[in-house]
C-alpha cells in the first residue's frame, strides 16, 4: 500500500473527552495541588482512544503538565490502564524516549497523572519517509532495552495469552457471525475463515514467540508518537507495556502505519535491525494472534466511552491479515 492508498484511521472523539471545566471542583483542586501551581489554560488532546481528561495544562509559574484523570463512572476499563501506567513508569529505564511521570494520585474514584510536558508534533498522515525513519530508528533503541530491575511488568506471553485466541473464538462463533465478518471485510477474510485450523494452530505458537526479556511498549501507533524538530520521537501511553520479544513493538506497529501510507509492511520489517533472525514462522505466530484478536474484538459491543474502537480494530485486524496472507 503507497501513500496514495492511505486511509485515515477512526481515532477522532466526538465529545468523549472532557474539558478542564468538566472536571468536579475538588479534582481541578486536587490537580492544581499536585502540579504545585493555578492552572492557566488547556490544550486537550484531540488523538486516542482513553476517555475522560487528557491535556497539557498551563501553570500560572510558567511550567506545564500533561495531565490524565478517569474515574470508575467514566470508565472502568481506562481507570485500570491508568493505574497501569502508575507502575510502568517506574520500570521504564532512562533510555526509553518516554515523557516522565511527575506525581500521581488514587482517592478510590479517581485516578490523576502528571507527566512532564514534551513538545512534538504526531506524524504527518500519510507518513512520510522522514517521519517513519526517525520512528523506526527509536524502535531499535527500544528493542534493546529492558525493564528496570525490581519493576512489576507482566510477561508479554501472559498478558496475551487470553487476547491471541481469537480464531478460536471464531471457530466456536454461530455459522451466521463468521459469514458477516466475511462479507463485510475483505478477501483477506474468506481466505482465514477457510483456514481456521492453521490459524487457530499459530495463534497459539504465538505465547512461546512473544516470550523474552526487552521492553515491550504494546500500543505503539501514530498517535502513541510524538515527534519534536530535532527528529527527536517520545514514545508516550503506556499502560500495556510487558516485556517481551525485542521485535514485538515493530511487528504490531507495522499494520496501522500500512493503513496510514508507509508502505508495505512485510518490506520494512524486513529492513529493521530488530527483525534480523527472526525465523517467518515466528512471525505468522504472531501476525495470526494480532490479527485473530482485532477481528474478533471488531465484532464486539463498543465499550462505554470509546465509540470508535471497533472500527479501528476492524482496519488495523484487516491490515495484520494482509500481511500475514503474504507470510502464511
Amino acid at each position: 500500500m503507497g501513500a496514495d492508498d492511505a486511509v485515515t484511521l477512526p481515532l477522532a472523539f466526538s465529545g468523549q473527552r472532557l474539558d478542564w471545566r468538566d472536571l468536579p471542583t475538588p479534582i481541578r483542586r486536587r490537580i492544581s495541588e499536585l502540579a504545585g501551581a493555578q492552572v492557566t489554560a488547556e490544550i486537550t488532546a484531540t488523538e486516542g482512544f482513553s476517555p475522560g481528561f487528557v491535556a497539557v495544562l498551563e501553570l500560572a509559574d510558567g511550567q506545564a503538565v500533561f495531565v490524565k484523570a478517569v474515574s470508575a463512572e467514566i470508565s472502568g476499563s481506562s481507570i485500570a490502564m491508568a493505574r497501569r501506567e502508575i507502575v510502568v513508569a517506574g520500570a521504564l529505564p532512562p533510555q526509553v524516549p518516554a515523557p516522565r511521570l511527575l506525581w500521581s494520585d488514587d482517592d478510590g474514584e479517581w485516578v490523576l497523572l502528571g507527566f512532564e510536558s514534551v513538545h512534538g508534533r504526531s506524524p504527518q498522515m500519510p507518513w512520510t519517509r522522514e517521519d517513519l525513519a526517525d520512528v523506526l530508528a527509536t524502535l531499535d533503541t527500544l528493542a534493546e532495552a529492558e525493564p528496570l530491575p525490581g519493576h512489576a511488568l507482566p510477561r508479554t506471553d501472559d498478558l496475551l495469552d487470553d487476547e491471541f485466541t481469537g480464531w478460536r473464538r471464531l471457530l466456536r462463533a454461530p455459522a451466521p457471525q463468521r459469514a458477516g465478518l466475511a462479507a463485510a471485510a475483505g478477501p483477506d477474510v474468506a481466505w482465514a475463515l477457510d483456514h481456521l485450523d492453521h490459524l487457530v494452530s499459530w495463534e497459539q505458537d504465538a505465547m512461546t514467540v512473544c516470550a523474552g526479556d526487552a521492553l515491550v511498549h504494546g500500543d505503539l501507533r501514530a498517535d502513541n508518537v510524538l515527534i519534536q524538530d530535532d527528529h527527536r520521537v517520545w514514545l508516550i501511553d503506556w499502560p500495556h507495556a510487558s516485556v517481551g520479544a525485542p521485535w514485538l513493538d515493530l511487528a504490531f506497529m507495522l499494520p496501522s502505519v500500512s493503513l496510514q501510507g508507509g508502505g508495505d509492511p512485510a518490506t520494512v520489517f524486513a529492513t529493521q535491525a530488530a527483525s534480523e533472525g527472526v525465523p517467518a514462522t515466528d512471525l505468522r505466530a504472531v501476525l495470526a494472534g494480532l490479527a485473530g484478536s482485532l477481528l474478533w474484538g471488531s465484532l464486539q459491543p463498543a465499550p462505554r466511552g470509546v465509540p470508535n474502537l471497533r472500527a479501528f480494530q476492524a482496519a488495523q485486524g484487516e491490515a495484520a491479515l494482509r500481511w500475514l496472507h503474504q507470510v502464511a
